[in-house]
C-alpha cells in the first residue's frame, strides 16, 4: 500500500550534528526544532550557511521547511541543516544537481574533532617543558 506523502526528506550531518529536513512546496516558512528560523540561528553567519542551498537555487520562498537538528554546537547544526536542505532539494528537482555541486553543497564535511590522548592536555597539546 503506497502512502501519499507530500514531504521530501533530506538528512545532513556536520561534526557531531544531525539534521532531519522535511520540505514541501509552500510559502517559505522555516521551522527549526519548533522555533522560527531567526530565533534558532541568531548570528548572520549561521543563518547564511543554513540558507545557502535555498539562495543558490533561488527557491527561498517556494518551500516550507521543517528541521529537527540534534547534537553539536550551533555552527555544526547550521552546516547539517545546509546539507539536509540541499539533499532534499535535489530529490525534489534533479536539475539542481550541477548548481548545488558547483557550490559544494552536496559534499559532507567529514572533519571531526581529534580524540584526546592520555598524558596530554588535549589531542596534541603536551605538558609545559621544564628544563630544571
Amino acid at each position: 500500500m503506497a502512502v501519499n506523502n507530500p514531504y521530501i526528506w533530506g538528512t545532513g550531518r556536520r561534526k557531531t550534528s544531525t539534521a532531519r529536513v522535511r520540505i514541501k512546496p509552500g510559502t517559505g516558512k522555516f521551522i527549526v526544532n519548533g522555533r522560527e528560523f531567526e530565533q534558532f540561528f541568531c548570528t548572520d553567519d549561521t543563518r547564511r550557511q543554513a540558507l545557502h542551498a535555498l539562495v543558490v537555487t533561488e527557491t527561498r520562498n517556494n518551500y516550507d521547511i521543517w528541521v529537527n537538528v540534534i547534537g553539536g554546537g550551533i555552527t555544526g547544526q547550521a552546516g547539517a541543516v545546509s546539507l539536509g536542505v540541499a539533499r532534499a532539494l535535489l530529490s525534489e528537482n534533479e536539475n539542481f544537481d550541477k548548481l548545488l555541486r558547483e557550490h559544494g553543497l552536496l559534499t559532507r564535511d567529514s572533519r571531526e574533532v581529534e580524540r584526546k590522548k592520555y598524558g596530554r592536555h588535549k589531542a596534541r597539546r603536551s605538558t609545559q617543558f621544564s628544563k630544571r
